[in-house]
């Protein structure tokens, strides 16, 4: 048995609109619930629901990081860069040891 006076109060009939029409009822704990998309005019549940990419996720994927990458252009035998190498060589990194 729920405590008396801390629950709201419950409306077993509550009418949720949509558009200014009346599309079902609810229990709730206010009396109107007006709601912008409910399953009848949402795309998913309608069936008519628009496929904006023609192209699929993967294609375009492939198609955007086909081309040549800097991984790819650098030489397989040099790892890092020519500034990393430079730092380890310069008379500055010598001084500080």
């Amino acid at each position: 048995m729920p405590k008396p006076n801390i629950h709201p109060q419950w409306y077993p009939e509550a009418k949720v609109y949509c558009d200014g029409e009346v599309v079902m009822t609810v229990g709730s704990t206010k009396p109107e619930l007006h709601v912008d998309i409910w399953s009848g005019n949402h795309p998913f549940f309608t069936g008519t629901q628009k496929i904006l990419d023609a192209e699929g996720r993967v294609e375009r994927f492939r198609r955007k990081y086909s081309g040549s990458t800097k991984a790819q252009q650098t030489p397989k035998g040099k790892k890092g860069t020519d500034k990393a190498v430079a730092k380890t060589n310069s008379p500055k990194a010598s001084k500080k040891r």
